[in-house]
């Protein structure tokens, strides 16, 4: 993984403390954290990123491939040429599988993962990829005045979010944009056919899932919880992405998986 030693990945940094770094999941950007962050940077030197491929960072080097090991490996590389060792770190979907593989290798101090992907059974893969590529489809076909009229927002946001309202047409045409503009979301995508759940952690984590996850239903949450040996939390009233739904939620959980994260046995 050398040549990820070079990778620029675009960013979002605020706030001081202890450096806590944020991954979105498949097809987003950073943005999709922009609900907390102002929140989470009155503890913490929050920085959010692009993953290679995804929003405005770059794709991968050729001959890369595009899975769970080299993201990762991209977005350790980045945090070490900010000068950032062993953060915490919290992760959406995608973002959150990244954030539990980081924490059974024990590079970070605390992994928060929501609705991590990777929990499924064979019919809910086939089930979320076949959403994804609808999304996508969808995405890459439609004008931007048709994902913000209602029709658009009730489609596009509800696999996504539970109240599809709260979310301005600013911030789902914008969404919409990096979901249609995500060169690595094919191959990424691909990649789920191959992935299973990390090995065991290595450092406390927190497993929350959204009651409401129409892309990842929460009986998957029951399997994330046997592989930590916890109970995982579910997130009243929330969707697949519960920063949009309820950010001072996802903000506290984050905030205490930090402080006082519930240690996994094993």
């Amino acid at each position: 993984m050398r040549s990820l030693g070079t990778m620029e990945l675009v960013y979002e940094r605020r706030g001081s403390g202890p450096p806590l770094v944020l991954m979105h999941g498949i097809g987003h950007h950073w943005q999709v954290w922009a609900p907390v962050l102002d929140l989470l940077a009155e503890q913490f030197d929050v920085i959010a990123v692009d993953l290679p491929g995804f929003g405005a960072s770059p794709p991968l080097p050729p001959g890369l491939p595009y899975n769970a090991e080299t993201l990762a490996y991209a977005v350790e590389a980045f945090w070490g040429r900010l000068g950032v060792s062993e953060p915490h770190v919290a992760g959406s979907s995608l973002g959150g599988y990244l954030a539990l593989d980081m924490a059974s290798r024990g590079v970070v101090l605390s992994a928060t993962a929501f609705s991590p992907v990777g929990f499924w059974s064979r019919s809910e893969l086939f089930y979320g990829r076949s959403v994804l590529r609808l999304l996508r489809a969808a995405a890459m076909g439609s004008p931007p005045e048709l994902v913000g009229s209602p029709v658009g927002r009730a489609f596009t946001g509800g696999f996504l979010v539970s109240k599809p309202s709260r979310v301005s047409q600013k911030e789902l045409v914008s969404a919409v944009g990096a979901l249609r503009e995500s060169v690595g979301f094919d191959d990424t995508l691909d990649s789920f056919l191959w992935m299973a759940p990390p090995p065991p952690p290595k450092v406390p984590i927190m497993v929350a899932w959204g009651e409401h996850d129409r892309l990842l239903p929460r009986r998957q949450a029951v399997r994330a919880g046997r592989w930590a040996q916890q109970r995982v939390m579910l997130l009243k009233g929330c969707g697949h992405l519960p920063m949009s739904d309820d950010p001072e939620l996802v903000a506290r959980v984050i905030m205490d998986g930090a402080r006082e994260p519930i240690r996994s046995v094993g």
